[in-house]
C-alpha cells in the first residue's frame, strides 16, 4: 500500500513540473517592436541596455531624472512610447523616479519572481523594456501606488 501511495505521489509531482514548464514557455509576449539584442545594443547606452532588456537596476539617487521637477512626459528610453506624466510623479525618497500612476495601456503589469518572491514588475508595453516595480506604499490621497522607475529606462520630454 505504501508503494502504491509513493508511486502516485511521485507520479503526481512530475506531471505537475512538465506543467509549470509548459505554462511560463508558453506566456512570452510579442510587442509592437521587436528588436535583436544586438540591435537594442547599438541603440541604447550600456545601462540603458542592462536595466531595459536585461531586468537590471541602476544604483539608487544616481539619475539625474529622480530630481526632475519640469513639466512634460516621461518616455520610454528604448521605444519612445509615453509612459508617465510629470504631474504624476513625486519623492518617494527611494531613490529612484517614482509615479503614483502610469498613462494608460502604455505600461504592462507582469509577475518577477527575480528575488525569491513575487513582486509586480513594470514594462512597457510596446517593447517589452523592463522599467521597474510597484508597490502599494505611494501616496494614500492619490492612488496609493508608488511605481519605482529606473531613469536609465526614461527619457524626459519637456512640455512646450
Amino acid at each position: 500500500m505504501k508503494k502504491v501511495a509513493s508511486l502516485i505521489l511521485l507520479m503526481l509531482m512530475i506531471s505537475c513540473i512538465g506543467n509549470a514548464q509548459n505554462s511560463s514557455e508558453e506566456k512570452k509576449k510579442t510587442y509592437k517592436i521587436n528588436k535583436t539584442d544586438a540591435e537594442w545594443k547599438t541603440l541604447l547606452s550600456p545601462l540603458a541596455y542592462y536595466v531595459l532588456r536585461e531586468s537590471g537596476t541602476e544604483r539608487a539617487f544616481s539619475s539625474p531624472l529622480n530630481d526632475n521637477h519640469k513639466k512634460g512626459t516621461f518616455v520610454c528610453a528604448a521605444c519612445k512610447t509615453p509612459l508617465y506624466k510629470s504631474e504624476h510623479k513625486y519623492d518617494s525618497g527611494s531613490g529612484w523616479p517614482s509615479f503614483d500612476r502610469a498613462i494608460k495601456e502604455n505600461v504592462e503589469l507582469d509577475v518577477d519572481y527575480k528575488i525569491g518572491y513575487a513582486r509586480t514588475e513594470l514594462k512597457c508595453n510596446t517593447c517589452g523594456g523592463h522599467l521597474g516595480h510597484s508597490f502599494d506604499d505611494g501616496p494614500t490621497e492619490t492612488t496609493g501606488k508608488r511605481h519605482c522607475i529606473n531613469g536609465a529606462a526614461l527619457e524626459f520630454v519637456a512640455k512646450n
